[in-house]
């Protein structure tokens, strides 16, 4: 009697232990990434039942119309997951009882993504399967210098806004960790600037680092410095607020010297470190600020 007990007990452990397996192996596939969409062409077929195959147009309901269930929504579902569903649904409906359905998407209604901003070649990208984040800026040229690494992709199925952070320093597996799917839209905003003219040893616009920080003396620095015939004490900022120039003088001497606090810049501040001669000194914050738009760009490498 103990002896059928323990051989009972066994057989059910090694059951028990295929079951985990199996799960476990299950649990650890990837995940599918593809979403049918409305539009998007379907092949629906059952296996051993020809008759039910079908080609059908998924429409703007997110619905397609299948023979015997009738009317089933699919639309932000993976194919395998609609296989799911419409096996779900022959079984309910007591037309089949171990139906296997497949789900191919045949032709996608949006077969391209619109990048859009800061990148080499902006405009549509043609895409068939969804692509990773790195990918489509590739196909579209790759960042500009100027381009923010906060990028926004506003996901073709209205169903919300995706910010990625992609930092220069950031591994590539972490980058393409997010995904772009035909009929989305990728924006790459244009990355903060900071401008610093006049008498400098290199006058231009420079780019906020990742943080969006600048300060006066980190500005300057960036401008490799101010040259000896500045006039450094008649440094002014002119910064926008409220849709209009105003001027405020710096101290960038005392600054230098610790005598002054350093100050944070914001995005498309001017820095303007006049000349020691008096012509220069008396330029307007309007033509300063109109000679940015043929400034040097300068990118933190």
């Amino acid at each position: 009697m103990i002896r059928n007990y323990n051989w009972v007990v066994a057989i059910v452990t090694v059951i028990f232990c295929c079951i985990s397996q199996a799960q476990s192996e299950h649990s650890t596939q990837p995940e599918e990434s593809l979403l049918i969409g409305r539009g998007d062409l379907l092949l629906i077929s059952v296996f051993r039942e020809p008759d039910l195959e079908q080609k059908l147009r998924v429409k703007d309901s997110g619905d397609i119309v299948l023979d015997l269930i009738g009317s089933i929504n699919v639309a932000g579902k993976t194919p395998d997951e609609a296989a799911h569903f419409i096996e779900q649904a022959y079984i309910k409906g007591r037309f089949l009882n171990h139906p296997q359905v497949s789900v191919l998407v045949e032709e996608f209604a949006t077969q391209s993504v619109s990048v859009l901003g800061q990148v080499g070649k902006p405009g549509p990208v043609s895409l068939t399967t969804p692509r990773s984040l790195l990918d489509v800026l590739s196909l579209a040229g790759g960042l500009t210098e100027i381009a923010d690494r906060h990028i926004t992709i506003r996901r073709g199925d209205k169903s919300g806004n995706i910010v990625a952070y992609l930092p220069n320093n950031a591994d590539a597996s972490v980058r393409a960790s997010v995904m772009v799917y035909p009929g989305d839209t990728v924006l790459v905003p244009k990355v903060g600037l900071v401008y610093v003219l006049g008498d400098v040893a290199r006058p231009g616009g420079y780019v906020m680092q990742d943080d969006a920080k600048l300060t006066v003396l980190q500005a300057v620095a960036m401008a490799a410095g101010a040259n000896k015939t500045a006039k450094e004490d008649a440094t002014r900022l002119i910064r926008k607020l409220n849709g209009v120039y105003q001027e405020q003088p710096i101290p960038l001497r005392d600054i230098e010297l610790g005598k002054r606090q350093d100050m944070q810049l914001e995005q498309d501040d001017v820095l303007y470190v006049p000349f020691s001669m008096g012509k220069n000194v008396v330029l307007g914050a309007s033509g300063i600020v109109s000679s940015t738009s043929s400034a040097a760009i300068y990118a933190a490498r």
